[in-house]
């Protein structure tokens, strides 16, 4: 049995739309800036880890920018190495002083920028982690952090959308969400043996209770000794 034009035509369309569906699923999500971890808490000193993928088939990632809000600032920055890349911290003047450990700061870190040598690149496949120590964590609702991604070919991208919840956007800025501080636990109540119990002292019953061993180790002693005098029986 032979299939005619029409048929021949409508499997020719089937297969290229059964071939266009294997090809969409096969191209990865993409990918994008981010900050870990996710949360931190009010007050505390954060371990943050920038984590950037290369997403460009035929260019390399060769720098990196982020930039620390204005609104939030961070007393503390510090910067671990990353072997073959140059870090560069920027601070700016505060507007108004935040005080940390009884001192009042009045400059704190604006952007952080992690420049690669030639080696050092992010190559297409391969992401890179830059980690930052920050803190006191700002008692904020969140920190949104923005993003600039340099590739070896000009192109640079910038993550910095800030999404509202339920939406979603194309360059999305890194965001880390501020936790309130946990409640102080309350105080123990006094136990009923605490309550109960006497205090001793001079006007408690120490003092009656040590008369009346006293005066027991004096009749044991008198009792003894005249034990000792008893004549022998004849």
């Amino acid at each position: 049995m032979k299939f005619g034009a029409t048929a021949r035509r409508r499997a020719g369309v089937v297969t290229a739309l059964v071939a266009a569906i294997v090809a969409l699923a096969a191209v990865p999500a993409a990918a994008h800036v981010t900050v870990n971890p996710k949360e931190a808490t009010v007050g505390g000193y954060a371990k943050l880890t920038f984590r950037v993928p290369n997403e460009k088939p035929a260019a390399s990632t060769v720098k990196l920018e982020v930039v620390l809000p204005e609104d939030a600032p961070f007393a503390s920055v510090s910067v671990k190495p990353v072997p073959g890349w140059t870090a560069t911290v920027e601070k700016r003047q505060l507007a108004t002083p935040i005080k940390s450990h009884d001192s009042e700061i009045t400059e704190a870190v604006s952007k952080i920028i992690w420049t690669a040598d030639a080696a050092s690149a992010i190559k297409p496949g391969q992401f890179q982690e830059f980690d930052v120590s920050a803190g006191p964590v700002p008692d904020v609702p969140q920190i949104v952090f923005k993003a600039l991604q340099t590739y070896s070919d000009g192109e640079v991208v910038r993550w910095i959308d800030e999404a509202k919840p339920g939406e979603e956007v194309d360059h999305p800025a890194p965001v880390l969400k501020v936790l309130p501080k946990p409640a102080a636990p309350a105080s123990a109540a006094p136990t009923a043996a605490a309550v109960a119990s006497p205090a001793t002292g001079d006007d408690g019953d120490g003092w009656p209770l040590g008369l009346s061993i006293a005066a027991l180790v004096v009749a044991l002693a008198a009792l003894v000794v005249a034990v000792r005098r008893r004549p022998a029986a004849a």
